[in-house]
């Protein structure tokens, strides 16, 4: 009898434990949100977060003023309200008196609140030459008087902005991690070391990171936003971050159940997930969740305009190209219909601009050896080869582009390079015509549009293409000053309309994300800019 009543106590007790694990908050293994990185960490810096896997993990560990939404609005964060003047010049935000920094030994109570001269510091440090923050160009249109005119903190709770000249999309930039609040204690102890050792205000505090192998955050238990019924955030106990390179490694982590989330699809495994016209594969459908939105990417080939002794000099061979290869095909057999064709311009669907009535460069190769007839290339026939130089990545693409504009007689050497010796010849203007992209800084359409204003030439700004046209010029210089977002928008498609026109440019088509977890995750929130907001996370 004492050995029954023994082994039922046991039992019990099991019971419980069991029943416990099951519903306690402090179940690690239940609530750690597992990912993978395959391009690795660089920072942890957000001075420094100019890529995507910067990115997201900063996001996690820091705060700036404003936030963007699941819409891509902006919202309040550490700055609950704020006043934009009549003129456009001055920005007033107003900052919760209840945002504290991590735990930190450099403080002299082990953490302190964000005051508003914070924001001053973080800011004039972006812009600090020695710091070579590559966020300094956020800041090109804060007065030029010095940064202490342009930043100030009148109090604790007031930050204060002066622009030199009104600029719309000003607001929604702060929202980048560049403008993430750092607190000067920390910095300055550590230094350029501060990349191993943040120190911020968001959901998430730095553990431990040994780099290339894993970076270990833990939930902030003292994260001042809550839920909409006010329960405090974040849900989950931490993240996890491996490194492992290889895709197709990831992908078998990811179904067997080690990784909680995947990032859009690898050549290597698109196939095996998804059907052809991109749905989730029904032998996953029961274990896996699939989430696609509009990514703002466009994927381009880019025509070098400028000292151009090319035939795609010729405005005609430029758009006999456009209409000379058909879009829908290529996006439906080589990339399962994950994105949108692009035949609305160069702004991406997911932005303001963004017009499905201004169709440009449907497939139509009779429209396409009309101009090349026009041009004094009858049928493709004395027209010199045309090099487009890409990488390995895209060369299925550009390999398709090739077969299909020989049937009209122009002739495509694809040209593959290394992604960095690319990117170095187009910065210094030495390729004819390019693979490039655009992924948006911010979530404005001017964002895409400065890609073609004249004063941007590469290597000073983003005008790989050398595009010059006074007209544009005008209608952008008008946009950055209009703070009316219709008015705005309406200037944005008549300037998307004139790229189109002279097509600088060929339009590949607008990416898509795709987000993939498993069935026990909720909450994984997320937006057109591909950010990763781990907040509202379930972990079950």
């Amino acid at each position: 009898m004492k050995n029954i009543s023994a082994y039922t106590i046991s039992l019990l007790l099991i019971l419980i434990a069991i029943s416990s694990c099951q519903h306690s908050n402090d179940n690690s293994d239940k609530k750690i949100f597992k990912y993978n990185e395959s391009a690795g960490i660089a920072s942890l810096d957000p001075a420094f977060a100019k890529d995507q896997a910067m990115i997201w993990a900063t996001s996690q560990l820091f705060n700036g003023l404003i936030q963007l939404d699941s819409n891509l609005n902006v919202r309040p964060c550490i700055a609950k309200s704020w006043d934009i003047s009549s003129d456009g010049l001055t920005y007033t935000f107003h900052l919760r008196p209840d945002v504290y920094f991590h735990k930190s030994e450099c403080f002299t109570d082990s953490t302190r609140p964000v005051v508003a001269s914070d924001f001053v510091y973080s800011f004039n440090r972006i812009l600090d030459e020695k710091v070579a923050s590559p966020g300094r160009w956020i800041f090109s249109e804060v007065d030029s008087e010095g940064s202490q005119h342009a930043f100030s903190a009148p109090n604790d709770t007031t930050f204060v902005i002066r622009l030199r000249q009104p600029f719309s999309p000003f607001l929604s930039m702060l929202g980048m991690p560049y403008c993430f609040v750092v607190p000067h204690e920390v910095v300055n102890h550590y230094g350029a070391d501060f990349r191993q050792h943040p120190i911020g205000t968001g959901p998430f505090k730095f553990q431990l990171w040994k780099e290339n192998t894993k970076l270990i955050m833990r939930k902030n238990p003292n994260y001042f936003e809550t839920d909409n019924n006010g329960n405090p955030l974040p849900y989950l106990d931490g993240i996890a971050i491996t490194f492992i390179i290889d895709k197709q490694t990831v992908f078998l982590e990811f179904i067997k159940g080690n990784l909680d989330f995947m990032n859009s699809l690898d050549a290597s495994y698109k196939d095996e997930l998804l059907t052809q016209t991109g749905q989730l594969r029904n032998k996953y459908s029961n274990k896996i969740n699939m989430h696609s939105q509009p990514y703002l990417n466009t994927e381009y080939l880019g025509f070098l305009m400028e000292n151009n002794d090319s035939p795609i000099k010729d405005k005609r061979i430029r758009q006999a190209i456009n209409y000379g290869f058909d879009r829908r095909k290529m996006m439906k057999y080589l990339r399962n219909n994950v994105g949108i064709p692009g035949c609305y311009g160069f702004i991406p669907k997911g932005l303001p601009g963004f017009d499905t009535s201004m169709t440009c460069y449907e497939y139509n190769s009779q429209k396409a050896l009309q101009l090349l007839a026009d041009a004094g290339y009858p049928n493709g026939k004395g027209l010199p080869n045309i090099k487009l130089s890409t990488t390995a990545t895209y060369l299925d693409l550009c390999k398709y582009i090739q077969q299909q504009l020989s049937i009209i007689g122009i002739n495509i050497d694809v040209d593959v390079n290394p992604p960095g010796a690319l990117r170095e010849q187009i910065a210094q203007s030495k390729s004819n015509w390019f693979r490039g992209s655009w992924i948006a800084d911010y979530p404005d359409a001017e964002n895409y549009l400065s890609l073609f204003y004249s004063d941007n030439f590469c290597p000073k700004g983003p005008n790989y293409t050398h595009y010059s046209n006074a007209k544009f010029d005008k209608l952008y210089t008008q946009a950055k000053a209009t703070t009316c977002d219709s008015s705005r928008v309406e200037l944005y498609k008549k300037m998307n309309k004139l790229i189109m026109d002279e097509a600088p440019v060929v339009v590949l088509y607008y990416d898509q994300i795709l987000h993939f977890t498993h069935k026990n995750i909720s909450g994984l929130q997320s937006n057109a800019m591909n950010s990763l907001n781990l907040k509202h996370v379930i972990k079950r």
